[in-house]
């Protein structure tokens, strides 16, 4: 009986012990759970705050001051503080945006075969050369602040075009240089994490059959990573398309339509950042501003959503 009893006492004390040490863990969890939601509520939070703040001003450029959307996005004369013979005020934002897709475009022109070609070469070629000096490199590269890049173009590369083809030297292609080496180490490094990735079978394979080292990486290599190179392109044309300071160093910043590549002109930026702080809350000159900031952020979203839809078609493709 003396057995018995202490069998039971022993199991009772067991089945408390567990109770009680169930009970801590759960709180824990539940308080874990409490707040990574809270941080996730204030993430979303703040999205949702940003994007409300930047429309209302920006619209309110049509729907308080006025402005018609043709005159806005169709005008070609930026004079927010003088009207037109039809009396709308000069706030034409064509010449800008004109000005911010070109340099975005041409800069990922620039940068791309540069970049592509570094990433083929450390993967495919070089694999240790890329993981102990190349990946190095590339990181310090990011790590730049965007003004140091204007310097250097504003005491390089513009006085190198001023010699090249005369001029002042400023332009869309005196910014796109700029902008193309900013944004090569971020599409280098997600090219090269998109090749990697591409699984070593389909090498054995295309090797299996006869194929050479090139006609695998043309073959099969680039088409497997083509997703991923593709989302490498759009993070560096989105950094492009929202790069303010360095691009306001070189680029001339004359709100006027782009007569060639060798001009002065300006971007949605580098009106923004010159004129932001210039101009009284509420007035005119100030929310046509704010309407351009809607517009890069419009952009933005384009360019995250694009990101989305290409990772979807590579995820299915894979599957």
């Amino acid at each position: 009986m003396t057995a018995i009893g202490e069998k039971t006492v022993s199991n009772k004390s067991e089945s408390t012990a567990e109770v009680v040490g169930v009970s801590p863990k759960r709180g824990i969890e539940r308080r874990g759970q409490i707040i990574t939601g809270l941080c996730v509520t204030l993430v979303v939070v703040l999205v949702v705050t940003l994007i409300f703040m930047v429309c209302s001003r920006g619209l309110a450029t049509f729907t308080k001051d006025g402005i018609p959307l043709g005159s806005f996005f169709g005008g070609t004369t930026w004079n927010p503080h003088q009207n037109g013979a039809d009396g709308v005020p000069l706030v034409g934002a064509l010449p800008m945006i004109v000005g911010s897709f070109s340099v975005t475009l041409l800069s990922c022109l620039i940068a791309l075969p540069f970049a592509l070609g570094a990433s083929i070469f450390v993967v495919e070629i070089a694999p240790g050369f890329g993981s102990k000096i190349f990946r190095p490199l590339t990181e310090v590269l990011v790590g730049i602040p965007s003004v140091v890049f204007g310097l250097v173009g504003l005491g390089i590369i513009v006085p190198w075009m001023r010699g090249l083809v005369g001029g002042t030297g400023y332009g869309i292609l005196s910014a796109s240089i700029v902008l193309a080496f900013m944004i090569l180490p971020t599409i280098t490094s997600l090219s090269t994490d998109a090749l990697a990735a591409v699984p070593n079978s389909y090498r054995d394979g295309s090797y299996g059959l006869g194929c050479t080292r090139w006609q695998t990486i043309v073959g099969v290599v680039l088409p497997s990573a083509l997703p991923g190179i593709l989302t490498a392109i759009i993070m560096g044309m989105s950094r492009a398309f929202g790069e303010a300071l360095a691009v306001q160093m070189v680029i001339g910043n004359a709100a006027q339509m782009p007569q060639g590549l060798f001009t002065p002109a300006s971007t949605l930026t580098s009106v923004l950042t010159m004129g932001m702080g210039n101009e009284a809350m509420g007035t005119l000159p100030n929310d046509v501003l704010w309407a351009l900031a809607m517009v890069l952020l419009i952009m933005s979203l384009v360019f995250i959503l694009i990101v989305h839809l290409i990772g979807r078609k590579g995820a299915a493709k894979n599957d």
